[in-house]
């Protein structure tokens, strides 16, 4: 009896034992079921692909399209030698360092050990035949390369370019997508078949054509191993026009799309997707001509500048679908210190700096006398006749500053007689546009032949020192004295700066922080 009594009592220890670990082991199933829900990015049930979209594809070859919507696609299909960060700072992709040799020198070495998509060996003969490329077929590109007169190539992964002039930070301007040698070779390069599919070195290649629709699927022989892609393909979508691609994507057959179409939300309308506004590179300003007597001189130029409210012209003149702008590098560059653009109005200020330099405010005007002359405060401003909204803006600047007294005149030029005056500098004031580089070169504005006529000797030197280093703190001490200068000296007003809207799906997850340069920054963190 008492061994049977013994045994029960063991029986029933153990199923304690049992009943207990079972509990313990659901209980910490659960928990870890519970974090999976919590932490998305470790569920294996979010979907690893996107859909981006071209409308009215030309060719997949990045050197030959016209199409932004391709130019901004291959990016993931193509390298560069140099990229740019989100900050628009050069960065080494197949290009591991350059070197500047002379004024018109570069010497560069390339990153060894790539391959293409095709398992070819990437060389420095590639970045050759792209750039011979580039100089001989019409491309947006070949801006890039208008200055090189040749490429020396000295082994496999060193070449040295050669220019005809000196050009500042030309390290940006090799952020062009490289093409293989070894797969056109002995090809038409503009009407090879080879142009559908072609051979790259990015994050993705393509492996799908259809008349409807490309497929991009994961480069396993990029040559960044460190980053782990969680978009495991991609499907290009393609659309025979704007409308039809903007219906596709309202419908949820995109996810991410990206325009300077200010009216976007009048074709997809506001639900079911987010967006980020950036600003763009085209960039509007007024070139104060200081060849003329009364632009010659510092108290004027400010005096305007005071008196021109941005903020005015974006919103009554544009409708708000622009950025107001202080410097030309103020749409994000990592050398221009956020400003405020609207800092500058001051219409008070602008009445006491004439004032202290020895105008009179007459009968609605200003006015000087010297040398028993009096003169009245009267300038033209040049505007293209056929772009009607700048003329609205000359017009709303005119009303402005004759409101403070300074007599404007808006002159209406043909596109024709417009571009003669400009180059002839034959205006007082002109309403200029520029499409910005991704070069901080400042020479457009201060450089020799400028549109202001405008001339400095610390301006000068300043040129000449960022030309010069890679010393990221001299680079950003220089560049905030331009910016001071700029704003000081007033040989320019910068104005506004177009919008550039990216939207994507709300269900699209992830760091979407792109720029008017790349829009997939942080693209291997992003998921469904």
């Amino acid at each position: 009896m008492k061994s049977n009594w013994f045994k029960y009592v063991f029986i029933i220890f153990i199923i304690i034992i049992l009943t207990f670990s079972i509990y313990k082991i659901k209980e910490q199933e659960s928990e870890e079921l519970q974090e999976e829900n919590n932490n998305p990015i470790n569920n294996e049930i979010q979907i690893k692909e996107i859909k981006l979209a071209i409308a009215q594809l030309d060719t997949i070859n990045p050197i030959l399209s016209n199409n932004k919507n391709v130019q901004e696609i291959t990016k993931l299909i193509y390298d560069p030698l140099v990229t740019l960060t989100a900050d628009y700072k050069a960065e080494p992709c197949l290009a591991t360092e350059w070197a500047k040799q002379a004024d018109n020198s570069y010497l560069i070495k390339l990153r060894e050990n790539v391959k293409w998509s095709d398992g070819q060996r990437f060389t420095a003969q590639d970045v050759m035949f792209t750039i011979d490329r580039l100089k001989y077929n019409p491309t947006i590109y070949s801006s890039n390369v208008q200055a090189v007169t040749s490429v020396e190539i000295t082994d496999d992964y060193t070449i040295k370019i050669n220019l005809d002039h000196e050009v500042p930070f030309f390290e940006y301007n090799l952020t062009f997508p490289i093409l293989s040698k070894d797969y056109y070779e002995g090809e038409d390069f503009v009407t090879t078949s080879k142009n559908v599919n072609p051979t790259g070195t990015g994050k993705y290649k393509i492996t799908q054509v259809e008349s409807s629709a490309i497929t991009l699927e994961k480069n396993t022989n990029w040559w960044n191993k460190e980053q782990d892609l969680k978009i495991e393909k991609i499907t290009i979508n393609l659309y025979s026009s704007i409308a039809e691609l903007y219906n596709s994507f309202k419908s949820g057959g995109i996810d991410l799309i990206s325009t300077t179409n200010q009216n976007l939300q009048d074709y997809i309308g506001t639900i079911g997707y987010s967006s980020k506004e950036i600003k763009g590179r085209e960039h509007t300003f007024l070139a104060l001509n200081m060849q003329n007597t009364f632009l010659a001189r510092q108290e004027i130029r400010k005096a305007i500048s005071y008196s021109i409210d941005k903020e005015n012209i974006v919103s009554n003149v544009l409708g708000g679908k622009y950025y107001t702008s202080s410097f030309p590098l103020d749409y994000g560059n990592w050398l221009a210190a956020t400003q405020d653009a609207s800092a500058g109005y001051n219409t008070e200020q602008a009445k006491q700096i004439l004032a202290e330099n020895g105008w009179n405010y007459r009968n609605g005007f200003w006015q000087k006398t010297e040398n028993y002359k009096t003169q009245k405060l009267a300038l033209n401003i040049l505007v293209k006749a056929n772009d009607v909204s700048k003329v609205q803006v000359a017009e709303n600047i005119k009303n402005q500053l004759t409101s403070q007294g300074i007599v404007v005149n808006v002159i209406q030029a043909q596109e024709a007689d417009y571009t003669n005056r400009i180059n002839s500098r034959n205006y007082d004031i002109a309403l200029c546009s520029i499409t910005l580089s991704p070069s901080p070169n400042m020479e457009t504005f201060f450089g020799a032949g400028n549109l202001a006529n405008y001339s400095n000797e610390e301006v000068t030197n300043i040129l000449n020192e960022v030309k010069n280093t890679n010393d990221e703190n001299i680079l950003k001490e220089k560049y905030q004295r331009l910016s001071e200068i700029y704003k000081t000296d007033a040989p320019y007003i910068s104005l506004f700066s177009n919008k550039y809207i990216v939207a994507y799906n709300s269900e699209l997850v992830g760091d979407i922080t792109p720029n008017w340069f790349y829009q997939y920054y942080g693209i291997q963190n992003w998921y469904k």
